[in-house]
């Protein structure tokens, strides 16, 4: 077993998530520490101004060097926060591109600056390989997802709600499907924070509050992404022009983001799954939002629960995921399936820098 710390920065920008966790890969051994810290205030504004410059901006452009510096930072703080010796860091970085139709997805993040200022080796970058073969190179948690769940009855769906959501289905002999179904917390936070100057919808008190616009949701809802078959993924702002041209504006700051929140849910339902599961488990920050999971139930047909009813830390699982994935990528195994991601046969993924070499 190896000894690993996971950090993901996801992309709601609200920080950095980090946890250990023994594993080799396959199993989990034990679970250990977690935390989150969030990042500034300016640091988040940053990131969002270069996601929207994501497809123009250079490598040596001065505000994302600075804004690189400043999020690698925080990592090597939440790894010095743990307490924990690891024997391998895994770091995602904070997607600021995701384009996999066009062989294209950048995360940033110092991982050399990362293994020199911690003295533990970090394996990074696990999107591109699958992307260069021709994969979506997302979702890659189902593989930890089926480790987790490795005694449950099946099939089971997993559906992790951060700015985009995906849900990740684990049928009766282990086949693993996965997906993005549509947006998460994404357009919401958005919303919440242009028209209620808030930077997101606190306990769902706003979106409860107001009443679903039936023909707003439709226009989303036909949307391209919903017809194309999995595997498939979004970039975070996937939906900006399906979001412009639907007469979302013109609604209450409420009634916009009940709709919002029937968006993902309707979008979830919609999701074409192999079977139904006998089970919704929700991890994300999404199931923190008392709107978003009562949604989700209005529409799935099937218990939803959040994944801490299995006893999983929901706001460590993507975190932990990428620990182990760490440890996937130090044995050589793959991290991402054709049900997965499409690409066309089990993908390794993930490049490993000693610290020596930082």
């Amino acid at each position: 077993m190896l000894r690993t710390i996971g950090l993901m920065s996801g992309t709601s920008l609200d920080g950095v998530d980090a946890a250990w966790l023994e594993t080799d890969g396959e199993r989990i051994g034990a679970f250990g520490p977690t935390l989150t810290l969030p990042y500034d205030e300016r640091l988040r504004t940053d990131l969002r101004r270069i996601l929207d410059q994501a497809t123009t901006l250079s490598l040596d452009d001065r505000r994302l060097k600075s804004a690189v510096a400043r999020l690698t930072e925080y990592h090597v703080r939440a790894v010095a926060a743990l307490g924990r010796e690891a024997d391998v860091i895994g770091f995602h970085g904070q997607t600021i591109l995701h384009q996999p139709d066009q062989r294209r997805t950048r995360q940033v993040g110092d991982a050399a600056e990362l293994a020199h200022r911690t003295g533990i080796p970090v394996v990074h970058d696990f999107r591109t390989a699958d992307v260069a073969a021709g994969g979506q190179g997302a979702p890659l948690a189902p593989v930890y997802h089926a480790a987790l769940a490795r005694d449950e009855a099946r099939p089971l769906a997993v559906l992790n709600i951060g700015g985009v959501a995906n849900v990740t289905w684990i049928g009766t002999d282990g086949e693993l499907v996965a997906f993005d179904t549509g947006p998460g917390n994404g357009p919401l936070d958005d919303w919440t924070a242009s028209r209620a100057g808030a930077a997101f919808d606190r306990d769902g008190a706003i979106a409860q509050s107001g009443s679903v616009d039936e023909r707003v949701l439709n226009r989303l809802l036909a949307d391209p992404y919903f017809s194309r078959p999995p595997p498939k993924s979004l970039d975070r702002l996937d939906f900006a022009t399906s979001l412009a041209a639907s007469g979302l504006e013109h609604l209450s700051a409420a009634d916009g983001a009940a709709t919002l929140v029937a968006f993902m849910a309707a979008a979830v339902a919609a999701a074409p799954l192999p079977a139904p599961p006998l089970r919704w488990l929700v991890a994300g920050g999404g199931r923190h939002n008392p709107a978003i999971m009562a949604a989700a139930r209005d529409r799935l047909g099937a218990p939803v629960d959040p994944v801490e009813a299995l006893g999983w830390d929901g706001d460590a699982l993507e975190a932990q995921c990428f620990g182990f994935l760490a440890a996937r990528t130090r044995r050589g195994l793959p991290i991402s399936f054709p049900g997965t991601t499409g690409v066309p046969r089990p993908q390794t993924g993930g490049r490993m820098i000693e610290p020596a070499a930082a």
